[in-house]
């Protein structure tokens, strides 16, 4: 596909029911959501699950899964045989299940070849009071099955408060869980791999349970990794931009922009979300909610306004 053709790939959000779900995404995203509880916006993705269809240009109607296999150039030198990441918000109104997620070894091997999930947080709201599960504290997996076993949440899960502008990279094999009351952006590897430890005896509307995944989790949960304190950031801004993250997976920075800001063309592609205020690229208006993919070739984007933005990218093969 010609340079000139390389416009910036805007896409259609897609939404997931979740029996964690609250309406937020409505009420402050102004999305047009369906009805019920709905968890998560699956705002940039190809995964099987959820296929972002794009909304304007060119390619308008094409789903990004088809551009990574027929239009591979515009992601550059980004190396996979699917689209890497995938961009959520998720509105937890209740807690999430107690998870973790495998790396990609283990999903090969027993999830049909799926990616495992590394994934990130940028927490958009918290209430006050708000508080997280990030990582636990068994030394080993035997620990960790009595624990389980004997109900000992307490004993074995890390708790850390949580405020809006906080940010927790989550790898593979750290238990977690979002609580409720709270909103965040994720940025994760494409895949849909979730193994439940504990979900609160919950039950559906069905009268089912949800299952859960011990075996499984006992597997892959890494038991050496140190339980963190604080999401707070402390990686400095330069010239409005903090790089959260670099990792093999992706890379994620958050963009504040005050009057005008040039982002450079990306080697591989860059996943943008507006997640505050409003402004432009170029001509065209930006607000809150809007998510973009820029290809590798496009020219610099020149962004103007008063808005912050999170950008992920992967590393070129």
């Amino acid at each position: 596909m010609p340079a000139e053709d390389r416009g910036l790939i805007f896409t259609a959000p897609l939404f997931h029911e979740k029996i964690w779900g609250g309406r937020r995404l409505a009420d402050d995203f102004g999305y047009q959501i369906p009805d019920g509880p709905i968890g998560e916006c699956w705002a940039i993705s190809a995964h099987p699950a959820g296929d972002c269809v794009v909304l304007e240009g060119p390619l308008a109607g094409r789903r990004l899964s088809e551009l990574w296999v027929e239009h591979h150039e515009l992601f550059g030198r980004a190396k996979g045989d699917r689209f890497p990441l995938l961009v959520k918000i998720l509105d937890a109104e209740e807690d999430l299940s107690i998870q973790v997620h495998p790396g990609d070894a283990y999903a090969a091997e027993h999830e049909g070849g799926s990616l495992g999930k590394c994934e990130c947080w940028y927490v958009l709201h918290a209430d006050p009071g708000a508080s997280i599960v990030v990582g636990q504290r068994a030394r080993n997996r035997d620990e960790c099955a009595e624990l389980i076993s004997r109900g000992a949440w307490d004993r074995l899960l890390n708790v850390v408060d949580v405020h809006a502008g906080d940010f927790f990279q989550i790898d593979p094999g750290t238990v977690h869980a979002i609580r409720g009351g709270t909103m965040v952006l994720e940025t994760q590897q494409s895949s849909d791999v979730t193994y439940r430890v504990y979900d609160y005896d919950r039950v559906q509307d069905d009268g089912s349970k949800r299952e859960l995944h011990l075996q499984q989790s006992l597997d892959v949960i890494d038991y050496e990794a140190e339980p963190l304190s604080s999401g707070e950031v402390t990686a400095s801004e330069v010239d409005g931009r903090t790089r959260l993250v670099s990792c093999p997976y992706y890379t994620v920075d958050r963009l504040r922009v005050d009057g005008h800001m040039t982002l450079e063309s990306p080697q591989t592609f860059w996943c943008v979300s507006v997640v505050s205020g409003s402004g432009r690229v170029g001509e065209r208006p930006l607000s809150r909610g809007e998510h973009f993919v820029v290809p590798a070739g496009h020219e610099e984007l020149d962004l103007g306004g008063n808005m912050e933005l999170i950008v992920s990218g992967v590393p070129a093969a």
